[in-house]
């Protein structure tokens, strides 16, 4: 990924980090149908698992605030947590002992090939540019077992995002808004097969969400 890009969204959360934990700490703000479909990844491979066991990456997982979510779907699921910042991954390690965490950018992850059943990245593409999606999304591809599953949420359009004042802080952020259907053939383009696909329209709610918001399942082929 750009190294520009990516030490500015590095300087970005940990200047933010403890408001962001006190502000989102938990799936609340997450839509009933944006839920469901983490729970429909868990529980595909749940079914299949003799023991339930159903290892889950939180790709991008800031403070962990997907984690309780994911521990909730069963006994079974492990989840681990990789995220750029490590002041949000200070938050994470306190707020969920016992889960692993560890520090790494997207596009280079620590994980052996083949180690989850499934991804989630979670808005966590948001600072990716359009062009450094293939490699990201190879690289997600890389850590999933054949035949699992990754899942991706992002906010839906094209063009960039820019938000002074960003989590009642002095500091800028800058997301990018993804095109479905170009994240449609990046994905297949890294191998992954596309199973669904899912732009809804902004909530008037606390969310406060100023664009659609596009979902993608996507399976490993091999």
């Amino acid at each position: 990924m750009d190294d520009a890009i990516t030490d500015r969204k590095r300087a970005l959360y940990e200047e933010v980090a403890d408001t962001y934990a006190e502000w989102l700490p938990d799936t609340s703000f997450e839509a009933g149908i944006d839920l469901a479909l983490i729970r429909d990844l868990v529980e595909q491979f749940a079914a299949q698992a003799p023991d339930g066991r159903v290892e889950v990456l939180d790709a991008g997982c800031g403070t962990g605030r997907l984690i309780p979510y994911l521990r909730s779907l069963g006994d079974g699921v492990v989840p681990t947590g990789a995220d750029l910042s490590p002041a949000m991954l200070a938050h994470a390690r306190a707020a969920h002992p016992g889960v692993e965490f560890v520090a790494a950018d997207l596009a280079a992850l620590p994980f052996a090939d083949g180690r989850f059943d499934g991804v989630v990245a979670w808005y966590s593409i948001i600072h990716t540019p359009p062009h450094a999606l293939p490699r990201v999304f190879g690289e997600l591809r890389r850590v999933l077992r054949p035949g699992g599953l990754l899942l991706l949420a992002y906010q839906a359009g094209v063009g960039e995002r820019v938000r002074a004042g960003a989590y009642g802080h002095q500091v800028e952020l800058l997301a990018f808004l993804h095109h479905t259907p170009y994240v449609q053939a990046a994905l297949e383009a890294a191998g992954l097969a596309v199973e669904l696909t899912l732009d809804r329209a902004p909530r008037d709610s606390r969310a406060q969400e100023r664009q659609p918001q596009g979902f993608v399942l996507a399976r490993r082929r091999d």
